[in-house]
């Protein structure tokens, strides 16, 4: 009995071919949790489709992926002098978003991020002079740009990695390889048709792995179907039943990812009026659960416990049986499931 990821093989790679095709060069991206599959499964596909280079997000996570995968491990998270060292192989190349931290890496393999419109981290124009007297120390792979998902003040994303190049190239800096991130298709082969003498590297994770949202589905088992009346007390808290029908316990809890979830940017009247129904609701104790049963959501009928969810299925739905199985719309980035299972 157990939380688990199904995963429809064959249509999951059929859609990371199409990606591949669309991406020439692309960089898997293989960070956090792996994208919900975990680092081994993913370094097998990795392996499967010949790329020369996998991206992680950290050296901790490289440190471990370098069992799994023997080619090159570009690590995205960048270097920071005084950081803990973590032993990595001379495979492994280090983003650099300073020219401090170029100094700091005398010999090693970087790459060179720039400070996008994202304004997360990244050299700035104006010591674009000083790099290029420090990177003479280092094994230069190329540069890169980390830029937004949504672009809501009308620019262009293609617009923007060019004014980049253009800097670079008036800072006589070399323009061999440039990694680039979150654009479409059209747009990356924008940039490869205006650049022909530059190779363009698109890191990509989401939608690498996560793309085709019917290749993948969670389900839960359930462990114990409890037939309730209104008022039954149940549960850690001892709260009264809603209803009549039955208390659920499902497979996946707090220790899942299951109850647990990241903060979301709403966009336009609706999800704004549908999140502060859910606020309101939640200052009742009720809280929809990600599990659907008989074509529903179901409701939590308390918070997830570690390792199980109970939920409340009202008697005029079918009645759930021990070893059923429960669909759940999780987050892959934050779910541990406990087995996966490739159909």
């Amino acid at each position: 009995m157990a939380l688990s990821l199904y995963v429809d093989t064959e249509r999951w790679r059929a859609h990371q071919r199409t990606v591949l095709q669309q991406f020439p060069g692309l960089v898997p991206v293989c960070k956090g949790n792996g994208y919900g599959f975990g680092h081994e499964r993913l370094a097998e596909e990795v392996i499967r489709f010949d790329s020369d280079v996998i991206a992680v997000g950290t050296t901790y996570e490289a440190a471990r992926m370098k069992d799994f995968f023997s080619g090159d491990l570009l690590v995205l998270t960048p270097f920071r002098r005084g950081e803990e060292p973590v032993p990595l192989p001379s495979r492994a190349i280090r983003t650099v978003s300073s020219v401090d931290g170029v100094n700091a890496l005398v010999g090693a393999r970087v790459v060179i991020e720039v400070m996008s419109s994202m304004k997360r981290h990244g050299v700035l124009a104006e010591d674009l002079g000083k790099l290029r007297a420090a990177i003479d120390d280092v094994r230069l792979e190329g540069f890169a740009i980390h830029l937004p998902l949504d672009r809501t003040d009308g620019t262009d994303a293609v617009d923007e990695v060019i004014g980049w190049m253009d800097r670079l190239r008036a800072a006589r800096l070399p323009l061999e390889t440039m990694y680039v991130s979150h654009l479409r298709p059209e747009e990356f082969e924008r940039l490869r048709l205006q650049f022909p003498q530059t190779r363009f590297r698109a890191r990509i994770g989401t939608r690498l792995w996560l793309g085709d949202h019917g290749a993948t589905q969670y389900r839960g088992s359930v462990l114990d179907v409890t037939r309730v009346v209104r008022g039954d007390r149940f549960g850690y808290r001892q709260q009264k039943t809603p209803g009549d029908g039955w208390l659920v316990v499902v497979a996946g809890g707090t220790s899942h990812g299951v109850g647990l979830e990241a903060p979301r940017n709403l966009h336009g009247v609706t999800p704004r009026a549908k999140g502060v129904a859910r606020a309101g609701l939640a200052t009742v104790n009720r809280h929809l659960s990600p599990f659907l049963w008989d074509g529903k959501q179901r409701w939590f009928a308390e918070p997830p416990h570690m390792q199980v969810s109970i939920l409340f299925v009202p008697e005029e739905a079918a009645e759930p049986q021990v070893g059923d199985e429960l669909p759940a719309t999780l987050r892959h980035t934050t779910t541990l499931y406990d087995r996966l299972v490739e159909h």
